[in-house]
């Protein structure tokens, strides 16, 4: 494995590590400035600099077969947790009937949905329609600020969140390695460090933002601002997201670490750590364990383990429709059998 790729599952799980964080530090924003002002901050890049990543890693669209690939490896997903989701809802909150909805998905499921429909669009933007890229950003950065003008249907196929969401998409599928290389450069560290660090402490200064507006799913007439104040606003939060993913990529370590091999594995924690944090919230566990570092190392534990090879073995047919792992197990036992018995 290369030292870019080490670098790049580095990111990985550094970024779904920020997930699972982000998402325990939710129940206690709101009474504490320090914890919503890292929240915010979090929101600001994590999720954008997966959307990011996925774009670029999206340089094989134009392959034959590759709808069909991507359908399987994201739709099966999505459908097969939908009803998990649909069922663990049913027993957590004890409701009176089951549903299963399809159209609208179930809480971080979302990226599953709109991941499929990017890739659809970059494949009629610029496979079939053969648009430039100076165009096609335009295209996605004007449907992300203006979507959320629409005052309904925005959580029907996570509509609000694919176009909100794109231009991240595809400002990562038009980048290159050496792009990333750039942010490497003392000056530019120092740079994104300090605009960083006045987000972080306006965000400190400001608990009064509505941070819905970091997911992207919300029409501008429930945030309750104008259209027009809405577009300049999005405008704006494009501005501090692009600094805030920037940032992170500048300090992403390039060697290979203990956790760098479990990059490869962030679709198991962030289909399967929801379970684990809705419990929490809903449970009595939360009350008390407003201290960051416990938050920090909770999160870290949790990220690894639903990184591990148990877990990624004995959920990997739910997952990826496969049983490459199980079969490698069996594969080794067999051989080693084999040398046995000829010994």
């Amino acid at each position: 494995m290369s030292k870019r790729d080490y670098y790049f599952d580095n990111a990985k799980f550094i970024l779904i590590f920020f997930v699972v964080f982000g998402h325990f530090l939710r129940s206690y924003i709101s009474d504490n400035s320090l914890i919503f002002a890292l929240y915010v901050s979090i929101y600001l890049f994590h999720m954008p600099a997966f959307v990011l990543v996925s774009g670029f890693f999206a340089k094989s669209f134009y392959k034959q077969g590759y709808v069909k690939k991507i359908a399987q490896k994201i739709l099966l997903p999505f459908l097969t947790f939908q009803v998990i989701y649909s069922i663990f809802y049913f027993y957590l909150y004890e409701t009176r009937s089951f549903e299963i909805d399809l159209l609208i998905p179930h809480w971080s499921l979302w990226f599953l949905l709109s991941l499929f429909f990017w890739n659809i669009l970059l494949l009629i933007f610029v496979k079939w329609l053969n648009l430039s890229s100076p165009i096609l950003l335009i295209l996605a950065f004007v449907a992300g600020i203006t979507v959320n003008s629409l005052n309904d249907h925005l959580d029907v196929l996570s509509f609000g969140r694919t176009f909100v969401f794109f231009p991240f998409f595809l400002v990562g599928y038009y980048l290159k390695k050496e792009h990333f290389q750039l942010l490497s450069n003392n000056i530019a560290k120092i740079a994104l460090l300090v605009s960083a660090t006045a987000i972080f402490f306006s965000a400190y200064t400001h608990p009064d933002f509505d941070f819905n507006w970091l997911f992207g799913s919300i029409s501008y007439a429930d945030l309750e601002v104008t259209n027009g104040e809405g577009m300049i606003i999005r405008a704006i939060l494009y501005v501090l997201n692009f600094i805030m993913i920037a940032t992170f990529f500048a300090f992403v370590p390039k060697k290979k670490f203990f956790f760098t091999a479990w990059g490869k594995n962030t679709l198991y924690v962030y289909l399967l750590h929801g379970f684990i944090i809705k419990s929490f919230r809903d449970s009595d566990f939360q009350d008390g364990t407003e201290s960051i570092i416990l938050l920090l190392t909770v999160s870290l534990l949790l990220t690894m383990l639903l990184s591990s090879s148990v877990i990624t073995t004995i959920t990997e047919p739910i997952i990826e429709t496969k049983w490459s792992k199980f079969k490698k197990i069996f594969r080794k036992k067999f051989q080693k059998s084999n040398k046995e018995s000829i010994q």
